[in-house]
């Protein structure tokens, strides 16, 4: 079994935003000598380093095809080209997967000078060349214009929709639609000149930037300001919200695990959650809190609150998640709520199993009555 995967050519060119213009292909599903391999709830985080030429879409099918797990996403999509922090969510993790998608990210990428292409990466056909003659000095003094808020206007080659149409069906037909500016925001941006080969100049770069932000715009727009053009030939997420790739693992020594070293790999529903803070309640206000209802309390107001229930028994015993919530005016108001058999089955892989139950069980029958 190989973990390569298809080479997506021309159909999807490098980027850095959240959206991207890859087609997914499906993958088949694993089979045993009784027929299809038997899923199962699998609850938490998966930070994958995503390979080259894969689509973030085939990662996640078979990172979901290893786990055997019934349900997973993917948050924040990376193109083929484009390797790094890929987290992956399954079962209860899907429900908090949004945080990832708006949190800032950290890439390194490298654009060649001189040549402009089609879809601003390496994939697109060259439409425009021009002689480089750029100092340090010169990349230093025009990289200001490229810090702090800042307009993009979005590649014809992305997935940003029009008329519910994506942007890059308009583009295989040779269609320019007209397009909006968005403002993004780039909190740090260090590049460099680096010599190829010999022969031709790049842009090292290394960009923390807002959800959103194309990165082979932003390169395109550098190589435009020093008069010369580029193009993105490399792109690397190293990090996304509190995760960098140095905590990732790779489709190949995910495929060599054991199927008990792979869940190890998992982190729990709750570090999607770390940002926020918590709110614990005791067994009948968690019960009354995952029917919906709004609970009141001495809190200030928050818009990001994590909610857990009491512990499952003494010592080190978890705590169980029950969701999301905000606060206002002392009211704590569920956002997204975890349901009774999610939360057991997250504090059995604790091996809390019986306290789990009993505790779950109790939660249960609160809900049912307050419906």
């Amino acid at each position: 079994m190989t973990t390569a995967g298809p080479h997506q050519g021309g159909n999807a060119p490098l980027g850095g935003s959240d959206s991207h213009a890859a087609e997914p292909r499906p993958v088949r599903e694993r089979r045993t000598q009784g027929g299809k391999v038997t899923r199962r709830p699998v609850h938490g985080v998966l930070l994958l380093d995503k390979p080259l030429a894969w689509s973030s879409n085939d990662a996640l099918q078979k990172a979901k095809w290893l786990m055997r797990a019934e349900k997973a996403g993917h948050t924040g999509t990376l193109d083929p080209l484009a390797t790094g922090v890929l987290p992956l969510c399954f079962g209860a993790a899907t429900k908090f997967s949004q945080l990832q998608l708006d949190a800032d990210k950290t890439y390194e990428a490298r654009a060649q000078l001189g040549v402009k292409t089609s879809t601003g990466d390496a994939e697109g056909e060259v439409i425009e060349e021009r002689p480089v003659k750029v100092t340090e000095a010169d990349l230093q003094n025009i990289l200001p214009r490229f810090t702090g808020t800042i307009s993009q206007l979005p590649p014809m080659h992305s997935a940003l929709k029009k008329d519910g149409r994506a942007l890059y069906d308009y583009a295989r037909a040779g269609i320019d639609v007209e397009r909006c500016a968005r403002t993004v925001t780039i909190y740090e941006l260090k590049v460099s000149l680096k010599n190829i080969d010999g022969a031709s100049l790049a842009l090292q770069m290394r960009v923390k930037c807002s959800k959103g932000t194309y990165i082979r715009t932003l390169a395109e727009d550098i190589g435009d300001a020093l008069g010369c053009g580029a193009h993105l030939t490399a792109l690397r997420r190293i990090k996304t919200g509190g995760f960098s790739v140095s905590q990732c693992v790779t489709l190949a020594a995910l495929e060599a695990m054991t199927d008990q070293e792979r869940l190890q790999c998992l982190l729990p529903v709750a570090s999607l959650l770390r940002a926020h803070t918590v709110v614990t309640l005791d067994a009948e206000n968690a019960g009354r809190f995952l029917s919906g209802v709004r609970r009141r309390g001495d809190w200030p107001d928050n818009e990001k609150v994590a909610v857990y229930g009491p512990s499952t028994g003494s010592g080190q015993a978890p705590r169980a998640l029950l969701g999301t919530a905000h606060i206002k005016a002392g009211e704590l108001i569920p956002v997204r709520l975890l349901c009774a058999p999610e939360i057991e089955q997250i504090l059995n892989d604790c091996g809390t199993e019986q306290r789990a139950a009993r505790f779950c069980l109790e939660l249960v029958k609160k809900v049912n009555h307050e419906l």
